[in-house]
């Protein structure tokens, strides 16, 4: 059973569909990291255009999925309530698989390091157990009012 479905993650995160790319969270640990889940449905928006012969879910939404996770993971801490959480960087990504319809994409995302505002997430995306995507991402605090 999940500890977070999607609307307990729409509570935390202020993405919607089509955009929110998990589904439910398996593990939390509030500043420190998190397991996702996005289960990648053939209705996905993007499969009608990016490579309609052979659907592949575009490796920076695997990206974003990661980021997304990550931004639970920072924001539910109570002292960050109503605040949302920028891209700031992306580093070292690698796409290891194709992510298609039907897979199951497990979203592990660890908090590395916090400096004011700032901060950056390593994660990786894998399908069945084998790795499908890494990357470290950078992110960035805003206040509740949404600004930087």
């Amino acid at each position: 059973m999940p500890l977070l479905n999607a609307s307990h993650i729409m509570e935390i995160i202020p993405h919607r569909q089509p955009f929110l790319l998990l589904d439910t969270v398996e593990e939390l640990e509030p500043g420190r990291r998190v397991r996702a889940r996005k289960c990648v449905s053939y209705n996905e928006p993007y499969f009608a255009g990016h490579f309609p012969n052979e659907p592949v879910m575009p490796g920076v939404l695997v990206v974003e999925a990661m980021a997304q996770a990550g931004a639970v993971a920072m924001l539910s801490q109570p002292e960050m309530k109503g605040r949302t959480a920028y891209f700031a960087g992306i580093n070292s990504a690698r796409f290891k698989q194709k992510v298609v319809p039907g897979d199951v994409l497990e979203l592990e995302v660890e908090i590395v390091k916090v400096k004011g505002p700032v901060g950056i997430g390593k994660g990786t995306a894998s399908v069945n157990g084998k790795l499908a995507a890494s990357a470290e991402i950078m992110f960035a605090i805003g206040s509740e009012a949404g600004a930087l």
